[in-house]
């Protein structure tokens, strides 16, 4: 993570640096970006906000420096204008620059009231995503606001301080290139302003409709570096029996040379948090360093794959391959600690074990699934006793006496009490367990009668050993039984997709029956039903924002426009890079709905100025938009760039970053085109009328 933030911090200088043209001026935009975290860090304490993964990584430099590029470029353009005619004084230089500062606060500080209020979406998640994501939102807020203040009040100080030379505008090789490439796309866009338009319309259909391609998951997994592995064994396995077999398995797992160490645990534990019987064991299996590895680029699905082989001839094991918190946080979220389960409801308990190996073969027959298996309801071996009552009638016993003992024959009853100074214990008769475990010994068990003698216990009942009901789970008052499977190779919203229509075409699912799908998928469902709510309403306040700042509602719509074209690009770059949809993906596109409108607001506002300075339609556009040219690339690359470090991480909690980063970096590079192209040829195309008009 902090590699991640020192890259980031040294790409925003870098940038800066090359489109500024001046290393103090860099160096001044880049100071921002201590103070500002350090007044973040503080507001967290102070907030009792505790710091994640995310909220660190969210922590874009581009995002922080924005309201200063543009104040910063803004005021150098005005020196510069100035200085030609000598030095100026203190009090011009500050005259100059409050004058330069207040030309483009508007839209600075709008912008970034907008980029914070795409932010109140993430704030209306709640139960895991909520907890997952608050802390970054919160970070993020914190963050912009201080940068904004520290972006009117610190930074145009400094610019008056330091430049105290005349200044001069120099214009390197990358920004001439840019320029001279612009104006004539800027000219033919002007020209053919319909066919641009049209050609930005056709785009964002078509990015919706490959938006439907896109798979779906709740949150990446997380490569935690070991693995899980749940060994499941016949029900009413001994815990002898379950260590000699832990000790195969062990063995078994040793042999790869990933394996450092593996470790495991049996049964339920002295703090019963985990209620399981000795037939289940936790196997933790804890892997080397990959740079010990015999082959380090060998990836961990493989690593899997050959562990599964290595232990699948083992008999009398059945086995789950997951990571440690992975098993736990699905366990937490849907009762079962595999990332898919269908849960069958009803009320025959042999009915519903029927369907749920009904669901089973379906299941195995879907891409994807792996480790597929019903939960084991049946196995138990049980041992059925069964008075003849004829019997107990001709001999004057009772069914107390019979059952007192029984009971205390397998059970054992307390015959006295044992005093060893002042500690005491009781004293348990019971029959040894090669009898109590033996039918057929049991059945010779005597049975003292009233009249004197013994009768065998197995003339007065029916012994036998029967098959009987391993475990019997009630949810929310209904009995059900559940098929549990891993997803490996796909997401997972995709393939729960096919699994409910490979068990709506092959289950018949009898009335009073029905059958539910939990897991992970589920906190996706809801997440984005409640974003779907939230996220419109929040885009209604930027635009209310964007009237505010502009005073008119046809500029606010174009520079609103920004929007939908901007998270084209990041559908395209989900696309390529083969991530799917997840919650960390949609903040990415709520943060690029800022970002993109920020750009928009800046350029519009100076043309609106130089309209108002009286300036033609076609000449106010073309004037703005090249001298806006430089801050609307350096705001873009410096967003972009900043989150670069994120996209291409491969450390710990890489996966969660990268669906967040991938999204920005691919919307802003679009989010840029509609800025410098799309945009001056839709505002051509909406003022053209009034202009006529007047």
């Amino acid at each position: 993570m902090e590699k991640n933030l020192i890259e980031g911090a040294l790409l925003v200088i870098v940038v800066l640096f090359l489109l500024l043209g001046n290393i103090r001026a860099a160096l001044l935009t880049a100071a921002v970006i201590p103070v500002a975290m350090l007044m973040t860090i503080t507001g967290m304490v102070k907030s009792n906000v505790s710091a994640n993964l995310m909220s660190l990584g969210a922590l874009d430099f581009g995002l922080v420096v924005d309201g200063a590029v543009i104040i910063v470029e803004n005021c150098l353009r005005r020196l510069s204008q100035a200085g030609k005619n000598g030095a100026l004084s203190l009090s011009e230089r500050l005259n100059l620059v409050f004058e330069a500062t207040r030309e483009v606060i508007r839209p600075a500080l709008f912008g970034v009231f907008i980029i914070t209020a795409v932010y109140l979406p993430i704030f209306a998640l709640s139960g895991v995503e909520g907890k997952m994501f608050h802390p970054m939102a919160i970070t993020v807020v914190i963050a912009l606001v201080s940068a904004m203040i520290l972006s009117v009040t610190f930074v145009p100080a400094d610019v008056a301080l330091l430049f105290r030379k005349p200044v001069q505008e120099k214009e390197n090789a990358a920004i001439r290139g840019a320029r001279g490439l612009y104006r004539p796309l800027l000219t033919a866009a002007l020209r053919f302003r319909w066919a641009v338009v049209g050609m930005a319309t056709l785009l964002v259909a078509v990015c919706a409709l490959l938006a439907t391609q896109l798979g779906s998951e709740f949150v990446p997994n997380l490569d935690e570096g070991d693995i899980a592995m749940h060994a499941l064994r016949i029900p009413g396995t001994s815990l002898e029996q379950a260590i000699r077999l832990q000790e195969q398995l062990e063995a078994e797992v040793k042999k790869l040379p990933e394996v450092e160490r593996v470790f495991a645990k049996i049964g339920t534990a002295e703090v019963a948090t985990d209620a399981v019987p000795p037939s289940v064991a936790d196997n933790f299996i804890i892997l080397k360093p990959r740079d010990a590895w015999p082959d380090p680029g060998k990836p961990k699905a493989q690593v899997i794959a050959e562990l599964e082989a290595q232990v699948t001839p083992i008999p009398g094991n059945r086995y789950e391959f997951l990571q440690p918190i992975q098993m736990r946080f699905n366990e937490l979220i849907s009762g079962v600690r595999a990332e898919l389960a269908v849960k069958v409801f009803g009320d025959d308990f042999d009915q519903l074990i029927g369907l749920g190996k009904a669901i089973e073969g379906a299941l195995k027959q879907v891409p994807g699934a792996a480790d597929v298996a019903v939960e084991q309801a049946t196995g138990l071996p049980v041992m059925t006793i069964r008075p003849k009552r004829e019997m107990l009638a001709r001999f004057g016993v009772s069914l107390a006496q019979l059952q007192e003992l029984v009971a205390t024959g397998l059970g054992g009853a307390v015959a006295g009490q044992f005093y060893e100074g002042d500690r005491r214990a009781d004293i348990v008769i019971r029959l040894p367990e090669v009898l109590r475990s033996d039918p057929d010994a049991y059945a010779s068990l005597p049975l003292p009668l009233k009249q004197g003698g013994y009768i065998p216990l197995g003339e007065l009942a029916e012994l036998e050993v029967v098959t009987g009901y391993n475990q019997i789970y009630r949810e929310n008052g209904k009995r059900r039984v559940v098929v549990t499977a891993n997803v490996r190779g796909r997401d997972l919203g995709s393939f729960v997709g096919d699994v409910r229509r490979a068990v709506e075409q092959n289950v018949d699912v009898p009335p009073g029956y029905w059958v539910e799908y939990g897991g992970t998928f589920e906190k996706l469902q809801s997440a984005v039903k409640r974003l779907s709510i939230v996220v419109p309403v929040t885009l209604l306040l930027i635009v209310g924002l964007l009237v505010m700042a502009l005073g008119t509602l046809r500029d606010a719509a174009v520079i609103f426009t920004g929007v939908p074209l901007a998270l084209t690009g990041g559908i395209v770059f989900l696309l390529l890079r083969d991530i799917p949809f997840s919650i960390s993906a949609a903040v990415g596109f709520i943060a690029l709905s800022g970002v993109a409108v920020l750009n928009g607001l800046v350029m519009v506002a100076f043309i609106r100025d130089l309209r108002h300075q009286g300036k033609g339609l076609d000449e106010a556009i073309v004037q703005g938009a090249m001298t806006r040219l430089r801050p609307v690339l350096m705001t873009a690359l410096v967003a972009s760039l900043g989150f670069v470090p994120m996209a291409l991480n491969t450390g710990i909690g890489s996966e969660v970053q990268r669906p967040l980063a991938t999204v920005v970096i691919g919307g802003i590079i679009s989010s840029t085109l509609l800025t410098l192209v799309v945009l001056p040829a839709l505002y051509r195309l909406v003022h053209t009328p009034k202009v006529r008009r007047q």
